[in-house]
């Protein structure tokens, strides 16, 4: 099973918000300030909500607006 993440990023605070309906009720919403800590914070919702039964063993981060990477 794969779950796809719906990721936005707050344009004034710079927060990023993943959240995912599960289609058999319930779902997640977690938030974090930078993408490291995010994949964090996914990778426990996930383990949280999937307790009691089967994880994704993918998850997919899609992102509603493409990061930029600041390099100089």
């Amino acid at each position: 099973m794969k779950a796809t993440v719906k990721v936005e990023q707050d344009e004034e605070t710079g927060v990023f918000v993943a959240s995912w309906d599960d289609p058999r009720g319930g779902g997640i919403t977690t938030q974090a300030d930078s993408l490291e800590q995010l994949y964090d914070a996914v990778r426990e919702a996930i383990r949280c909500h999937f307790a009691n039964r089967t994880a994704p063993r993918e998850v997919s981060l899609h992102f509603e607006r493409d990061p930029v990477l600041q390099v100089a």
